[in-house]
């Protein structure tokens, strides 16, 4: 396995357990107040209010995380190289477009879009060259 190989490799598991912590937070650590902070929701009562859609929120960045681990053990153990490199570059891919569209929901969520979105923008352009 050559540098840039491991590297891709790297850069897209940190991004994969970026979206899983987004998943704890989102969807397992929803009642916390220290939670409610990092995401900018002030009172209890907009929390609850934002509960059910944090939590589906959550399971899309856990499955967008299952699916790019996925796709790097069908590149490297199930000797399904194309079938990994395809299920990596999509995953990262979304994981990117996610972030894009953050940026159009105000200005506020620049900051929170490139923290999501930098590793799988960087894995997938890495990717493209493995």
């Amino acid at each position: 396995m050559g540098f840039l190989q491991v590297a891709a490799t790297i850069v897209v598991v940190l991004a994969a357990l970026l979206h899983v912590w987004i998943f704890v937070l989102e969807s397992i650590r929803w009642s916390h107040p220290s939670t409610w902070r990092a995401f900018g929701v002030r009172t209890p009562e907009q929390a609850e209010v934002l509960r059910p859609m944090a939590y589906n929120q959550g399971f899309y960045n856990l499955f967008l995380a299952v699916g790019a681990l996925g796709g790097l053990a069908l590149l490297f153990w199930a000797g399904l190289p194309y079938a990994g490199r395809a299920l990596v570059l999509f995953t990262t891919a979304s994981m990117s477009a996610a972030a894009v569209v953050l940026t159009t929901t105000g200005p506020g969520y620049l900051r929170p879009a490139l923290i999501q979105g930098t590793l799988p923008l960087i894995g997938f352009v890495l990717f493209l060259f493995v």
